[in-house]
C-alpha cells in the first residue's frame, strides 16, 4: 500500500519527534500528514516548539499509531526541505473536516519533508 492510501485509509494517532540544534528533544501529537509524493510529506504547523525545531534542525521523525487492538503503524524518518506561509494555499490544504472551522489567528506554515525511512511501528 502507498503512502497515500494508507493515510487516506487508516485511522490513528500520530506524534511528531523534533529536535532543537543542541538536540533537545519534543514530542507533539500531529494529524495524519498530507502526502504530496510518495517521498514527500507535508505538515501544518503553527508556530511554536515543533517548527522552531524543524528551522534550526531539519531531521524529524513522525510515529502513527493505528486504531484498534495490537501495535500496528508506521514511523517515518524525515527531513525538512522547505516551507510555505502562504494562508490560502495552507487553509485549502487542511482536510474536509477542518475547513472552515474557527482558527485562532496564529500563523500557520506549510512544513515540507522529504521521506527518508518509512517503516513499520513493529519489525523491521
Amino acid at each position: 500500500m502507498s503512502l497515500s492510501e494508507y493515510f487516506e485509509n487508516v485511522r490513528g494517532i500520530g506524534i511528531l519527534g523534533t529536535a532543537d540544534s543542541e538536540g533537545k528533544v519534543d514530542l507533539a501529537i500531529y494529524a495524519r500528514p498530507h502526502v504530496i509524493e510518495e517521498d514527500s510529506v507535508a505538515f501544518i504547523m503553527r508556530d511554536r516548539l515543533s517548527h522552531s525545531n524543524v528551522t534550526s534542525n531539519p531531521h524529524a521523525a513522525y510515529l502513527f499509531i493505528e486504531e484498534g487492538e495490537g501495535y500496528n503503524g508506521l514511523r517515518l524518518y524525515l527531513t525538512r526541505t522547505r516551507e510555505e506561509t502562504d494562508q490560502q494555499k495552507i487553509e485549502a490544504m487542511r482536510r474536509e473536516e477542518q475547513q472552515g472551522r474557527e482558527r485562532d489567528g496564529t500563523e500557520r506554515f506549510l512544513v515540507y519533508f522529504k521521506v527518508d525511512q518509512a517503516r513499520r511501528l513493529v519489525g523491521s
